[in-house]
């Protein structure tokens, strides 16, 4: 007892808290329980606080113990001030800062500096400028040329926030809801090219393991994952092992097909792993190596639409800054060369991180805490083009707010945005949200109580989803299944994509094992020859040129697969000749080397090259040509090896179309070459 007098007695003379506060009158009143309370809370409260702003969370309960006792005590309310600055909730500081200041304008030396950030955080941009230059005069030029640097940066940043939200950009920002937050932190989402797969890290009490973590009094990391169905997300789930540990594991990147995902794991500083989806099982992640790891700390990477170029995060030695984007090469048999730096336009002398490269190969978006940003980290974007990559451009108002905004994905459409947020209504404390992005031909959409007025339901994205012009990006989304033509069970089978223009493969990717699923981005401005193959299966050929002006758009196009046998024919659609000639395109090449290796692989086939043409022109010329082009390409095949006995051609003019004459799609179609199995 006689403990607790004298330390309440140090309390309210103020030797305990540093000011001589007075409690109100009814505080002195013989509450001995309360008075050991509030004791014992600040007592434990500032043996948290000492341990420094990792260990402020642990304070805060206590300390709002010890205020709600005595409300009007400044050391106190200055530091709980602190623990919420140093939280999540920065927002919540507001309040007991300026009672502080009010109570006393002396309490700390950075007391008009922390008054600052949250009016900066609160979006009241001139308050927070002249509390920071307040802050900037006690100053010394010498001694504080750090702090100087930060607080002229923290001013700048304010101007910049100023001005984005006098101009929003038309976005919607809608809660993933439910199904995906919760009431522990939600961040770090990663979606499939098709939007179909999310995944996403959360700190919630199913982590593996069921740990804490005693650094932050947090469940450890794991990675969860939800599915689009029938118009909504199905209710994540814990990953489990392999993927998560009892340690940390994290989301760091996925592939566009949703087939490969990179994980953080809190190993040696910090290092990524991969793994495959392996039919419906992911296989045991493994250390993607020390050219991508280093001793020091590699957060996120973003794989590029080739499969072979990553970009990633790390605070190596060597950069602009604290934390710098990198981009590595991946050569055909899975090694990585030097890692890159991108350099002074991209990388700044502060913070660069969650680097996601887009399916065109070209566009950039990251988030930068050292370019013209409102607060924190903001998103940029930039495009690589003629060789540098652009100014990044800042995403603005209200995607970018003065807190961090990192870890932003853009699904392949360039329609929707999915990044983690701290925001008012949300489930707790940071939630995953999607932005809708919205061109600038239509109106302005109704506000939420005019939308409420017309009784509408749902969010104003689904509301306004089908009356707006969207900025899209230049990339198709081939999608399908493949399987076999007789069973139609599904099949694991390589798809190459190939630059026809310059007979160069540009990626390689392998559809699910179980499924059959297959999912390739197609940016626009080439003309792609595709090829499907599978052990003991005809290769399946498909072409298609999109020009640079395509927009975004999704083909479904399922995909059977013929066995090896007598009597199985293919189309060669990317075997191309000159108009009215029996002349070889350069294009064809890759096609014809294909079907070459084919018929080295299996030395007892024997084949029909068969040529046709559409209904232009009369039969003879047409059977002429038709059979000129067919015997091309076995000359072609025999000049390449393969026995003059194995081979056949035939010419068959405009007979057995496979699509309309009527059209020049269906002209074109009909303008072909196959090739049969007649011997095996």
């Amino acid at each position: 007892m006689k403990k607790h007098l004298i330390l309440f007695f140090l309390l309210v003379s103020g030797l305990t808290w540093g000011q001589n506060v007075a409690f109100e009158k009814k505080n002195f009143k013989e509450d001995t329980k309360g008075y050991k309370k509030a004791m014992d809370s600040m007592l434990i409260g500032d043996s948290f606080y000492r341990q420094g702003a990792p260990m402020y969370h642990f304070a805060l309960s206590y300390y709002l113990s010890a205020q709600a006792f005595n409300p009007n005590n400044d050391l106190l309310n200055y530091k709980i001030g602190q623990c919420y600055l140093n939280s999540a909730f920065k927002g919540a500081a507001l309040k007991y800062f300026e009672k502080a200041f009010q109570l006393n304008p002396n309490i700390a030396p950075d007391i008009h500096y922390c008054l600052a950030r949250v009016y900066h955080l609160d979006m009241q941009w001139d308050k927070a400028r002249q509390e920071y230059y307040t802050y900037l005069q006690s100053l010394d030029p010498k001694k504080d040329a750090v702090a100087i640097v930060d607080v002229k940066k923290k001013i700048d940043e304010c101007s910049t926030g100023a001005d984005l939200i006098k101009k929003p950009d038309r976005v919607f920002i809608d809660n993933m809801g439910s199904n995906i937050n919760s009431q522990f932190p939600e961040y770090g989402p990663l979606i499939s090219a098709d939007e179909s797969e999310l995944i996403f890290t959360s700190r919630r009490p199913n982590t593996t393991g069921g740990q804490i973590d005693p650094n932050s009094g947090q469940y450890y990391e794991d990675l969860y994952i939800s599915y689009f169905k029938n118009g909504s997300w199905t209710p994540a789930v814990n990953m489990g092992p392999p993927i998560n540990t009892e340690d940390h594991d994290a989301t760091a990147g996925l592939s566009q097909d949703g087939q490969t995902l990179f994980i953080y794991r809190y190993k040696d500083g910090g290092d990524l792993y991969q793994t495959t989806l392996n039919g419906t099982k992911w296989t045991k992640p493994e250390h993607m190596g020390g050219k991508v790891n280093s001793s020091y700390h590699e957060s996120t990477i973003s794989q590029g639409p080739d499969g072979k170029t990553f970009y990633f995060v790390s605070d190596r030695p060597g950069g602009f800054g604290d934390r710098d984007i990198y981009k590595i090469v991946q050569n055909d048999k899975g090694k990585f060369g030097e890692p890159e730096n991108l350099g002074a336009t991209i990388n700044t002398s502060l913070g660069e991180e969650g680097a996601d490269i887009l399916a065109d190969g070209k566009t950039l978006y990251f988030s930068s805490q050292g370019h013209k940003t409102m607060g924190g980290y903001d998103i940029f974007k930039s495009v690589y083009t003629n060789g540098q990559w652009s100014e990044p451009e800042n995403l603005g108002s209200p995607v970018n707010t003065p807190d961090d905004d990192v870890f932003f994905v853009m699904s392949a459409s360039g329609r929707h945005g999915y990044y983690a947020s701290i925001q008012t209504g949300g489930y707790g404390e940071k939630d995953i949200y999607m932005v809708t992005f919205l061109g600038p031909e239509k109106p302005v959409a109704l506000s939420s109580e005019d939308n409420l007025l017309a009784g509408s339901t749902g969010s104003v994205a689904d509301i306004m989803a089908q009356s707006v012009v969207v900025h899209t990006t230049k990339t198709t989304l081939l999608k399908g299944i493949i399987y076999d033509s007789n069973t139609h069970a599904p099949l694991e089978a390589t798809i190459e994509l190939v630059d026809n223009s310059k007979n160069q493969l540009i990626a390689s990717f392998t559809s699910n094992s179980t499924t059959g699923k297959y999912l390739v981005s197609l940016p626009s401005g080439v003309n792609y020859g595709i090829a499907v193959k599978a052990p003991n299966y005809l290769f399946y050929s498909a072409n298609f040129n999109i020009p640079d002006t395509a927009a975004f758009r999704v083909i479904e196009k399922n995909i059977p697969l013929q066995s090896i046998s007598i009597g199985s024919r293919i189309v060669l659609r990317n075997i191309f000749f000159d108009f009215d000639k029996a002349t070889l395109r350069p294009e064809s090449t890759t096609e014809i080397d294909r079907l070459t290796a084919l018929l080295n692989q299996y030395p007892n086939l024997k084949i029909e090259i068969s040529g046709y043409t559409d209904n232009k022109g009369s039969q003879t010329y047409n059977q002429t040509l038709s059979q000129s082009r067919a015997k091309t390409v076995v000359d072609y095949l025999i000049a390449h090896g393969i026995a003059t006995d194995r081979l056949t051609f035939r010419g068959y003019g405009m007979d057995a179309p496979i699509a309309t004459n009527e059209t020049d799609e269906g002209r074109q179609l009909n303008r072909r070459t196959e090739f049969k199995i007649t011997g095996n």
